[in-house]
This record gives structure tokens, C-alpha cells and sequence, in this order.
């Protein structure tokens, strides 16, 4: 019962939403439909439907968070450095926007990547890519101001989760081979994996994911340390804007890239 205006793709918004239950997509159109009455709009447009869909997996914006020039300086870069991390690797998702507006989840700040097509398989590299580009925020902590702050701890543990399941789960460990270290538990209870090895098997299987974590760590912050001065530029950018889309972000790469005949590659590392 929702009029949507011609300029809807639901093939992007589709995309985008990969992995919404139902009830995510029911109260993303919903909002959709109430910013489309707030501008006066008898029809709900695309913006409608991805800004909707920000409000509905990070919140609203919390414009009365008042940070520091200090926090928002570090949580510019913590922002912009997971984005130039994945822009500069092969197999990343683009990026569609960065912003430091604190929202209601909690956030100080986040970078949007959509998938360019619908996907049901990831390689082991692409993988590689997804665990550099969450360390990307702690990496670019740790070259710009030689701290590390708290903002990054969801971005460690998601990155915690994604290297023991390539050891533990998916057989992506050069030590452990096509082997499985862990049974899935039952996804419709508690979905927590059992321990498939002996206490000794398990503890170098620890020692292979903090191997990992480390050795990714290392490439994101080689990254941005080749490209020290785009990470200033784009930073300094979003810091005067707050917001920027993927292509105002994607300008900067681009002519950087023009001026320098390789971009700095991650080598590829075994797990």
C-alpha cells in the first residue's frame, strides 16, 4: 500500500538489506514512508528507503552528542581508515558513505559499504579483506595519533569472530588444512559452536587466530601508512563535512591513484 516513485530500485535496496528479517524490511519501508510525508512527498523515493535503512540498523541521529574537537578528530580517522583499507584492496565492497554523526545505537560514526551484487559464497581472500578493513579504524588510531580507544572494540570483535571461524570452521588455516575444529550448533536455539578437538588442538588453534588478527592488523596499518597523506586529506574533509556519500570519498582515492602508479597491495597472507 506504500506508492513508491520511479526512481525505487529494489534490486539495490534488496542488496543492501541482505540478511533483514522481515520485520527489519516492514519497519524500514514504514519509515521510509513517514520521511516521505515529512518532505511533503506523496511517493517514497530511493533516499527515502536508504536513509531508512540507516535509521533502522544504526538509529537516528544524536545531535545532541557534543564530542571534543580531540574525539572527533580521532573518530574521523577511526571512520575514514576501515574505508580507504577496503578501497585500496582487490574483492572489497565499495563504499557508499562515511559519516561522524554520533546515532542513537551508540555509534560515534560509521562507514557504509553495499554490495555490488548478492552473494552467497566468500573466498579466503575476500575474507583477508573483510579482517583488514575491520582493523582498518584500530590501525588508523594507532598511525595517526599512536593511541587506542575504546570506539574500536565492535570492529575487533567482529573481526575476532570472522578469523576464528576461517581457523575453527571453514578449513582456511594452512596449519590445520581442510579440518574442523568446531561443530555448529543448532542456528534456531543458541547457534554457539562446540568444541570439535582436544584442549591441546584448541589452544593452537587461539595461536592461529591471534596470528591472524595480528598479521592483518600489520597490512592495514602498512596501508595507510603508504598512503599516509590521502588518509589526512579524506579526513580532514569528512571532519568539515560530518558527512561524506561513497563518491565524494571515491574522488579522493581516484586522483590520488592517478598521481601514483601502483597503490600499495596487501600481500597475500596464509592463514
Amino acid at each position: 500500500n506504500i506508492k513508491l516513485s520511479e526512481d525505487v530500485d529494489l534490486n539495490k535496496i534488496a542488496q543492501a538489506t541482505a540478511g533483514a528479517v522481515g520485520a527489519d524490511l516492514a519497519n524500514l519501508v514504514n519509515e521510509a514512508a513517514l520521511r516521505a510525508v515529512r518532505m511533503g512527498r506523496q511517493a517514497v523515493n530511493q533516499e527515502d528507503l536508504l536513509v531508512s535503512f540507516e535509521t533502522v540498523i544504526a538509529g537516528t541521529e544524536k545531535k545532541g552528542t557534543v564530542l571534543t574537537d580531540s574525539e572527533k578528530r580521532i573518530v574521523s580517522y577511526h571512520e575514514v581508515g576501515p574505508a580507504l583499507v577496503a578501497a585500496l584492496q582487490k574483492h572489497a565492497q565499495p563504499v557508499s558513505k562515511i559519516t561522524i554523526v554520533p546515532h542513537t545505537s551508540g555509534a560515534l560514526g560509521y562507514t557504509m559499504q553495499m554490495p555490488e551484487e548478492e552473494k552467497f559464497l566468500n573466498s579466503r581472500d575476500e575474507l583477508l579483506v573483510e579482517l583488514r578493513t575491520l582493523l582498518g579504524g584500530r590501525a588508523a588510531e594507532q598511525v595517526v595519533f599512536s593511541a587506542r580507544t575504546t570506539g574500536a572494540a565492535n570492529d575487533i570483535e567482529r573481526a575476532t569472530d570472522l578469523a576464528r571461524k576461517m581457523v575453527m570452521q571453514y578449513g582456511m588455516s594452512d596449519h590445520f588444512g581442510p579440518m574442523a575444529l568446531t561443530t555448529s550448533g543448532n542456528q534456531y536455539l543458541d547457534g554457539q559452536a562446540a568444541l570439535n578437538c582436544s584442549d591441546a588442538v584448541a589452544a593452537e588453534a587461539d595461536e592461529e587466530v591471534r596470528s591472524l588478527i595480528n598479521r592483518c592488523y600489520g597490512e592495514a596499518m602498512d596501508v595507510l601508512t603508504g598512503h599516509r597523506a590521502l588518509l589526512d586529506e579524506i579526513a580532514l574533509f569528512l571532519l568539515q563535512k560530518e558527512t561524506i556519500t561513497g563518491d565524494e570519498f571515491m574522488a579522493y582515492v581516484n586522483a590520488s591513484e592517478k598521481q601514483l602508479p601502483e597503490a600499495a597491495e596487501p600481500p597475500e597472507a596464509g592463514a
